[in-house]
């Protein structure tokens, strides 16, 4: 088993266990994770940090506008605290892939990874 695969098979028991999620699109999860490249092997850079100002802006400005093509609102503000709420304040594995993945499905851009 690849590198990926096993990174994969870690982010759907993590959905599926401390996130509680039923259903994972693991289609949509692996697309997301490889547009990640390999910062998705880089211990600091696979994970994201919600109390730090400057990643929420750099994961609002690269991800949610330039990558998802979202406008620059306080929807995306919000999209972010709900995300980093539902990942959870006391985890501290907020993997990018996983928090990449709930962004897109919260704010219904699952089309840009078609």
């Amino acid at each position: 088993m690849s590198k990926f695969d096993e990174a994969i098979e870690l982010y759907t028991a993590e959905m599926k266990g401390k996130l509680k999620m039923s259903r994972v699109d693991v289609d949509l999860l692996t697309k997301v994770a490889k547009g990640l490249g390999p910062s998705l092997y880089r211990k600091d850079a696979a994970k994201v940090a919600c109390s730090n100002k400057d990643e929420m802006d750099r994961v609002k400005k690269n991800f949610l506008i330039k990558k998802l093509g979202c406008a620059d609102t306080a929807k995306l503000d919000d999209a972010l605290k709900d995300v980093c709420t539902q990942m959870g304040s006391s985890n501290r594995n907020k993997y990018r892939a996983i928090f990449y993945y709930l962004l897109v499905k919260k704010m219904k851009k699952s089309k840009v990874y078609a």
